[in-house]
């Protein structure tokens, strides 16, 4: 609504109670006269003796009351007419203000249709410009389908004359077909006079000439035959024996390792026995929270100047020898330093084995490998079989590999890199339950290592049949670097008995005829009675053998349980 409408409106609305408000006070004038007049009625009644006194008052009071409500008569009368002239006012500027919303109304719809009429132009000429370019497309796709029609038509013209020459070309060798057909048939016939004249001179058939020149030809090729398998057996068994020799023995020679491998060093010397009491510390506060802290065992006994640290990890054992170092040599030694200490070692050990694992990978030559199996390598740092360390272990496999896959013409690199992986999964046997082969190969095709690597490292102590030429050769090179003298040492009487207690185990089985044991007691081979034992029996006594060498024996790695029935039957022929 527009605001001159308000305005009409409030100008009404203010007439109104304008007119309401005048006859409010006339009709409360006329109520206030009646009463008064009811009033001077009673007193007139009561009072009879004041009643005239009081009677020009009263008509004073009326005239005067009577002149009010003619004032406000004439009040009234005035409002009125001002409402009425504030309405027809208010009507004349209505009708105005319409007639100016008309023409504002007129102009604006005249202003839309010229903006519509603009707007249709232009629509229509952008239609027509589309409808031009699209009879022009349609044009050039009419011209494109006559070149093409042209050229179809020119390509069956060309058909056409290709099949007319096929077809005289079709007609002259069926031509020669047939004279050929005819010279083969005089060619045939004269074949076979020759051959009768053939049979007639010599007095045999063909069939029977035929069998003795394929038996005269199968005699002699026989006899080549076993000469040259002969020669080749003979060859052979007495090359291959010093070939491989050969190429074991020059990688061995060229791999120039030290004889006695670093130890991972578990006893930690003190300056003074005095040492031993602050370590332990006031009730032993000092070496619970070492132990809690570091997870590392702390033995103080008797022996002068010395600890001793026990630890199944190697790495986490290192860390607590160079924590309890530390903490030594600064001489403070409390809970919350042990902790602090503890960190700056921690970081320092990771620090140790990820540039031994940089130092080992550029010695073998290895660049694009995971930054997790280089974590792995260098935990093999602080890591032992036999008493060889397992990384310098990793490192002179590989070069051995290395010398072994160029000797036969192999991939140098990727034997290398097998080699060098093969037992990475030792770095992680004292937190995965099974065979490092098995947990190795597992955590190599994690990482995107490729199959053949893969497969070289779970075959390396048979715990999968090695089916490739990587595989067997890491084995091979395993072999060469943990069997060379002076690369593994252990208790030479603990390993004796270990042997012999194997021996025994498998001897005193029932139907047991010889027992071996083989590859530095990782294997052992019982070779039974064939009479006694059947093949389910062999079995059996594998399966038992195995389970009885687990619950009496300690051992690293498997021990590997092979039942040998062999049946042998003689007869002779006189």
């Amino acid at each position: 609504m527009a605001p001159q409408y308000w305005v009409l409106v409030v100008a009404i609305v203010v007439l109104a109670v304008s007119v309401i408000v005048g006859l409010t006070l006339g009709a409360r004038a006329l109520r206030q006269l009646r009463s008064e007049r009811q009033d001077a009625h009673d007193r007139h009644e009561q009072e009879v003796g004041d009643a005239q006194a009081k009677v020009a008052d009263a008509n004073a009071k009326a005239a005067s009351v009577r002149a009010e409500a003619a004032a406000a008569k004439a009040e009234a009368a005035a409002a009125r007419a001002e409402a009425r002239r504030v309405l027809e006012n208010a009507h004349s500027e209505a009708d105005t203000i319409l007639e100016h919303a008309h023409r504002q109304a007129e102009a604006d719809v005249e202003q839309l249709r010229t903006a519509a009429r603009r707007s249709g132009e232009r629509e229509i000429a952008l239609l027509n410009a589309t409808v031009k370019e699209q009879s022009a497309e349609v044009e050039r796709r009419a011209a494109r389908i006559d070149e093409r029609e042209r050229l179809h038509a020119e390509e069956v013209e060309r058909l056409v004359e290709r099949e007319r020459r096929l077809g005289a070309m079709e007609a002259e060798l069926t031509k020669k077909e047939a004279d050929l057909r005819s010279r083969e048939t005089e060619i045939r016939a004269a074949e076979e006079m020759k051959r009768r004249e053939l049979e007639r001179i010599a007095g045999l058939t063909a069939d029977t000439a035929k069998g003795e020149l394929i038996e005269s030809i199968e005699g002699q090729a026989k006899r080549e035959a076993a000469i040259l398998i002969r020669d080749i057996e003979q060859d052979a068994r007495s090359t291959a024996d010093t070939r491989a020799r050969h190429i074991v023995v020059d990688a061995i020679q060229r791999i120039a390792s030290e004889q006695t491998a670093e130890s991972v060093v578990s006893v930690l010397h003190l300056p003074s026995d005095e040492m031993k009491g602050r370590i332990i510390g006031r009730e032993g506060r000092n070496i619970r929270a070492f132990e809690s802290t570091t997870g590392v065992n702390l033995i103080i006994d008797d022996t002068p100047e010395a600890v001793l640290l026990s630890c199944f990890d190697p790495v986490r054992r290192e860390v607590g020898r160079l924590t309890l170092e530390k903490l030594v040599l600064d001489g403070r030694i409390h809970p919350h330093r042990i902790e602090e200490v503890f960190d700056s070692a921690r970081n320092e050990v990771e620090r140790l084995c990820d540039r031994a694992a940089e130092e080992a990978l550029v010695d073998v030559g290895i660049t694009n490998i995971h930054p997790e199996l280089v974590k792995l390598l260098g935990r093999l740092r602080y890591r032992t079989s036999y008493g060889q360390n397992v990384l310098k272990h990793l490192v002179e496999t590989a070069h051995i590999a290395g010398i072994m896959a160029a000797e036969l013409g192999l991939d140098v690199p990727t034997m290398k890199r097998a080699a060098f992986l093969h037992d990475i999964g030792k770095a992680l046997t004292h937190e995965v339950e099974g065979s490092h082969a098995l947990i190795g190969a597992d955590v190599a095709r994690k990482y995107g290592e490729h199959e053949d690597i893969v497969h070289a490292i779970e075959a390396h102590h048979n715990e999968v049949p090695p089916q490739t030429i990587e595989a067997v050769l890491t084995q091979a090179s395993d072999a060469c670097s943990g069997g060379r003298p002076g690369a593994r040492r252990e208790s030479l009487e603990a390993y004796v008995k270990r042997l012999e207690r194997i021996e025994e185990i498998a001897g005193g089985k029932v139907g047991v005829e010889k027992v071996f044991a083989m590859q530095a007691g990782r294997e052992i081979r019982v070779m039974v009675r064939p009479d006694d034992i059947d093949d389910i029996g062999a079995a059996v006594l594998a399966r038992d053998v195995a389970k009885q060498i687990e619950e009496e024996l300690t051992y690293p790695g498997q021990i590997r349980v092979t039942v040998v029935r062999e049946s042998r039957v003689t007869e002779l022929a006189r």
